[in-house]
């Protein structure tokens, strides 16, 4: 895992020599310590609940480690768990220092290597019992982030890890040819050109902008190529600019996490809806002037947006433009306050 900053990592003592260990390991991570209030002392939070400070702690920091029983720390962590996607690492290691027990989120959340990297610091034993890290398999997960993919349908990472765990070769179909693992891992893995080649028993993996079913055999790795051409009026808020783009999305079967940029004319630079809509999408934004809009050949010019823009089109012009002269795979939709354009990067 990166290396983690206090606000990153979280460590709970519980008892006198799980404080002496955490203090060790705080300076070390670093990372934040916190200890019950009555043994707390300098360099410690102190806490008078395990049980109300992870519900506090545990969404805002990345990584957590528990000294002491594993026990202790899943009934301090159950009530939070959200799914794989989105719950962070979790560690326990006991206040001797013999196991570093990944516990949560050892792929995506980075526990396996927080695990190894505690029994580096301290001589303990690191237990990783994930699937592929036991079967010294690749975790499709751990592939995607290396290739910056993010996931879409979670739930199928468990037949594609079960078949990578068991010496199975994983269908991909990757028509970009964005999924390019290390020559070790790729031996794990056969490419295919239609993903009809693939029984809908059998884990395929889909490097892929456009929708499809959801399976449980079948992970859509969504690379980041779409850009979001948006106009909009003045005070558009958020919610109706990100309704737009799932209505787009649905009509035309694309992915909205494969948006990876939001493009709009610079006059709508400082709108806080559309800035708001790009954070949430995890997209970049662009902004361009005018003129570099005027003149983009486009298949729904509009007198409105020349009259109040200066340029016959803000939606699709700064989607093509932003995507290097791509084509548009959604062309311009629109709702009440927002227009919207979708284009593929060249």
């Amino acid at each position: 895992m990166n290396a983690p900053t206090p606000g990153d990592v979280a460590v709970y003592a519980v008892t006198a020599k799980g404080l002496a260990l955490g203090r060790a390991l705080a300076r070390e991570l670093p990372a934040t310590l916190f200890a019950p209030a009555r043994l707390a002392g300098d360099g410690a939070v102190p806490f008078e609940s395990l049980s109300a400070l992870v519900a506090e702690t545990f969404h805002q920091r990345r990584a957590h480690v528990f000294l002491c029983a594993c026990g202790i720390a899943v009934r301090a962590v159950a009530p939070h768990l959200r799914g794989k996607a989105a719950d962070p690492a979790v560690v326990c290691l006991d206040d001797t220092a013999t196991f570093a027990v990944s516990l949560l989120s050892g792929h995506l959340g980075g526990a396996n290597d927080l695990a190894r990297r505690l029994a580096g610091l301290t001589g303990a034993v690191a237990v990783v019992t994930t699937a592929t890290d036991a079967a010294g398999a690749p975790a499709i997960e751990l592939l995607a982030r290396d290739a910056g993919l993010s996931l879409d349908n979670p739930v199928a990472t468990r037949r594609i890890n079960a078949a990578l765990a068991a010496g199975e070769l994983v269908a991909v179909f990757d028509p970009l040819g964005a999924f390019a693992p290390p020559e070790a891992a790729a031996r794990h893995f056969v490419w295919v050109a239609d993903p009809a080649e693939v029984g809908p028993d059998e884990p395929l993996a889909l490097v892929d902008w456009r929708a499809g079913p959801e399976t449980p055999t079948r992970l859509y790795l969504r690379p980041r190529v779409l850009v979001a051409g948006i106009g909009c009026r003045k005070g558009a808020s958020a919610e109706a600019i990100l309704e737009l783009v799932d209505a787009a999305c649905r009509q035309y079967r694309l992915a909205p996490a494969s948006i990876g940029l939001v493009a709009s004319i610079e006059a709508k630079g400082h709108e806080p809806g559309l800035l708001e809509a790009a954070r949430r999408l995890g997209a970049a934004t662009v902004f361009f002037p005018a003129d570099a809009l005027s003149g983009i050949s486009v298949p729904h010019p509009s007198a409105m947006a020349a009259k109040h823009m200066g340029v016959e089109s803000v939606c699709e012009a700064a989607a093509i433009v932003a995507a290097n002269r791509g084509r548009l795979v959604a062309p311009k939709t629109k709702n009440a306050v927002a227009t919207l354009a979708l284009a593929l990067a060249r």
